[in-house]
C-alpha cells in the first residue's frame, strides 16, 4: 500500500481525500474527509518523528541512532516542527547548548561547584 500523497503529483496543490474503503467487508464511503496531520510530512520527516518517539526524544540517542549532530538534530526537529504548521521556538526555546555543555554545567550545580544562579546566567549566556 502507498502512503497517502499531501500534495498533487501534477501541480503541487492540496490532495483531498474522497474515498474511503474497508479492506474487510469491502464497504465504499464517499465524501470529503480531512486528513490527519501527520500525512504532510515527508518520508524522510516521519522516519525521524517515529525515530524520535521510540528513543523517547533523548537527544543524545538520536545522535548515535542517525549518526547526526546535536545541531541537525534540532534542524530536523525543527523542519517537522514547521511542516506540521507550527513555528518552534520563541521564548521557551532551549539554548543551543551540547548536550555534554548542559551536563557539565548541571554537574557543577549538583557538585556545588556554582550556584543556582550561576547555572541559569551560564544556560542563558550560551543562548546568545
Amino acid at each position: 500500500m502507498h502512503p497517502l500523497p499531501s500534495q498533487c503529483p501534477i501541480c503541487g496543490g492540496d490532495v483531498v481525500i474522497t474515498q474511503i474503503n474497508c479492506r474487510d467487508c469491502n464497504t465504499t464511503i464517499d465524501g470529503r474527509f480531512t486528513s490527519r496531520t501527520f500525512s504532510q510530512l515527508t518520508p524522510k520527516q516521519m522516519d525521524f518523528v517515529e525515530t524520535f518517539v521510540r528513543l523517547e526524544g533523548k537527544i543524545t540517542h538520536m545522535e548515535k541512532e542517525l549518526g547526526y549532530s546535536y545541531p541537525t538534530i534540532r534542524k530536523l526537529l525543527h523542519d517537522v516542527i514547521r511542516a506540521l504548521g507550527y513555528e518552534p521556538g520563541g521564548e521557551e526555546e532551549m539554548p543551543e547548548l551540547s548536550e555534554k555543555e548542559r551536563e557539565s554545567i548541571l554537574n557543577n550545580l549538583d557538585e556545588g561547584k556554582i550556584s543556582y544562579d550561576d547555572a541559569i546566567k551560564q544556560l542563558k549566556d550560551e543562548e546568545k
